[in-house]
């Protein structure tokens, strides 16, 4: 897919807000334990992505009704919808100075359309060495859904049928989308928040 990088700013990609808030203790000493360990940039993004999808585990497949926002939090619980892991993910690397911005897709909720529909979070990051964005979703595997991170070709979780109205957006925002955030603020736990998710960005 070509990727439409939604600001021409960089930097913008790798600021801190209060979501992404890669300052905070807990995703700062995360963040040196895996630059200890990799060697270079994409090493380090590989150990944060496989962090993010195999040990923050996803408050759907787990049925639990926490619902966590911010990057510290989903490392604080170790759980989050895909929208929090992509929070997450985007904290750590922003936090080792690689640019991280934001991805959706629109999908059915239980697989059907008749099931409804909801928007999917994911990740583009850039490296310069290389000078290119590539996605990655943190998501997590279980059966029948597994992502890996590969710079090409794309590894998701989620293959689109755009036959079933499913839509895989281009758009790589440097901030996530304030719809996305209000639904998870506004919803009472996870069960609310599978129903209250943005079907459209």
């Amino acid at each position: 897919m070509n990727l439409i990088i939604c600001s021409q700013d960089l930097s913008s990609y790798l600021e801190e807000t209060e979501i992404i808030n890669f300052r905070h203790p807990s995703v700062s000493k995360k963040i040196a334990e895996i630059q200890k360990t990799g060697k270079n940039k994409q090493e380090w993004a590989q150990l944060a992505f496989n962090f993010v999808r195999d040990e923050i585990q996803h408050s759907f497949d787990s049925d639990s009704t926490q619902i966590t926002i911010s990057a510290s939090d989903a490392l604080e619980y170790l759980e989050g919808i895909c929208f929090a892991k992509a929070h997450l993910l985007a904290a750590m690397l922003r936090g080792m100075g690689i640019p991280t911005g934001f991805c959706y897709q629109r999908v059915t909720r239980k697989g059907t359309p008749d099931s409804g529909y909801a928007l999917h979070g994911l990740n583009a990051i850039y490296f310069a060495e290389i000078d290119t964005w590539f996605r990655v979703d943190p998501r997590g595997n279980k059966p029948g859904v597994t992502s890996e991170f590969s710079i090409t070709p794309e590894k998701l979780a989620y293959p689109i049928r755009t036959e079933l109205d499913e839509i895989d957006y281009p758009y790589v925002y440097n901030k996530p989308l304030g719809k996305v955030v209000l639904s998870m603020e506004e919803s009472i736990d996870c069960k609310e928040l599978f129903f209250k998710r943005p079907e459209l960005i």
